[in-house]
């Protein structure tokens, strides 16, 4: 069994970086001081693709080159973590139509705001399962998620 892809594959990384890129180059200098809802819920998205990818990558690679597979799991906490951080600053953006922020209790008590917000915390429980089948409470409140191997 090969432990590298075929040369054919294709490899859509690179687009996706350069989109990332892209819209920032685009959007983030001239837009609103804010960001919007949608933007971070776009951006919650591609997190929670960035992580399954990294799962994906970890579980393969771990079986055949331990100490890669160790420093991917790092890398796929993190992610996870920064997918959190973004959920949580989605619920504390000012909700569209009203700019009314939420109070810190409102955000923590999880009250639903309907249809399409919900999107987004659909989306996280469904990562957050197979969080909780990957990593230890102890991996995501770690200062340091890396094994050190020698």
């Amino acid at each position: 069994m090969s432990r590298t892809a075929s040369p054919t594959t294709q490899d859509f990384v690179p687009f996706a970086t350069a989109a990332l890129d892209f819209h920032r180059a685009l959007n983030v200098p001239g837009g609103p001081l804010v960001t919007t809802r949608a933007e971070l819920d776009a951006l919650h998205a591609h997190l929670v693709s960035l992580y399954g990818l990294l799962d994906a990558h970890a579980t393969r690679t771990g079986q055949l080159v331990p100490i890669e597979g160790d420093q991917l799991r790092a890398a796929r906490t993190r992610i996870w973590q920064a997918a959190d951080h973004v959920h949580a600053a989605y619920h504390a953006a000012p909700r569209p139509g009203s700019s009314e922020v939420p109070d810190r209790e409102a955000c923590q008590a999880g009250l639903p705001e309907g249809a399409p917000e919900l999107t987004i915390c659909q989306r996280h429980q469904a990562a957050a399962h197979l969080v909780r089948r990957r990593t230890t409470p102890a991996d995501l409140h770690t200062p340091f998620t890396g094994l050190v191997r020698y």
